[in-house]
């Protein structure tokens, strides 16, 4: 019964208002007592995390730690995408006719996913795309996969089902309804890469270091543009955080990367782990 009752409810739960509230308790001076709590539950290795676990005030700043130098070589190459979180590979495969694959018998198209952006979707018809999920337990810091301009910026506000199991695989065009934070990237070898940041139940918000756009904004409205100056960042450099659990997608040309081996959906990655490559050439 409880499997049949969940679904439906999770199209009635106030979702936005609940992960605002959820935000303010986290960054509340009181949520420090539940730290080592979270550390405990999630099996959290504090010997990898920047500072030690007392420098934190808040649930907040500690779910958002940075690690310490090292702890996540960058992969070599040119030609190599870098995973750009730690996380697990939900799905991952080539865009026909502009559809990605959520879960079995559920899809969605690249035009929703970039709110309704022709013009962005169609360069990544025929390409590849991988959807990545991060845990309570992950690393949540979210880091360039390759090296390149940063071009524009897209805030698509929605809603904030959960991206976890249940919500995949119970509601319909999940990633294309949540919030979304759209970052484009211009490079030198793997053409244009979207960097897709999904906001989910009980994520405060998404940041990103290039300027002040977030997610769940109370009657937040659309926005895009391009990124001022166009800066340019080396792989592995960060570009936003999530503040609690939620989901990347990389949207890639085509004919642009083919998958590294063990790169498969199901398997666990760490920031930094070679991702793709560029196929050689005939």
């Amino acid at each position: 019964m409880r499997n049949k009752l969940l679904p439906g409810l999770i199209h009635r739960l106030p979702q936005n208002a609940m992960s605002r509230t959820m935000g303010k308790i986290t960054a509340s001076k009181f949520s420090r007592l539940a730290i080592q709590r979270y550390i405990r539950h999630y099996k959290i290795d504090t010997s990898i995390v920047e500072k030690p676990v007392k420098e934190y005030h808040t649930l907040k700043e500690f779910f958002t730690r940075r690690l310490k130098p090292g702890t996540r070589p960058i992969a070599q190459g040119a030609d190599v995408v870098a995973s750009p979180v730690d996380g697990t590979i939900s799905h991952l495969g080539d865009i026909c006719e502009g559809t990605l694959i959520q879960a079995k018998g559920k899809s969605y198209s690249v035009a929703e996913l970039l709110g309704g952006c022709a013009h962005e979707a169609e360069r990544y018809y025929g390409g590849k795309f991988i959807t990545i999920y991060l845990s309570p337990r992950d690393y949540h810091r979210i880091h360039m996969p390759v090296t390149g301009n940063l071009m524009g910026y897209s805030y698509l506000p929605g809603r904030l089902y959960p991206v976890n199991q249940l919500g995949v695989e119970h509601v319909d065009r999940l990633f294309a309804r949540n919030e979304r934070l759209v970052t484009y990237i211009r490079t030198d070898h793997q053409g244009a890469v979207a960097v897709v940041k999904v906001g989910a139940l009980f994520v405060g918000s998404v940041k990103v270091v290039y300027n002040t756009a977030t997610t769940n904004i109370k009657h937040g409205q659309q926005m895009e543009g391009p990124i001022e100056g166009t800066p340019r960042y080396e792989k592995g450099a960060e570009l936003g955080w999530f503040e609690f659990g939620s989901t990347v997608i990389l949207l890639f040309e085509s004919g642009q990367v083919e998958w590294a081996p063990g790169v498969e959906a199901g398997a666990n990655l760490l920031m930094g782990q070679k991702l793709a490559t560029i196929p050689a050439q005939s």
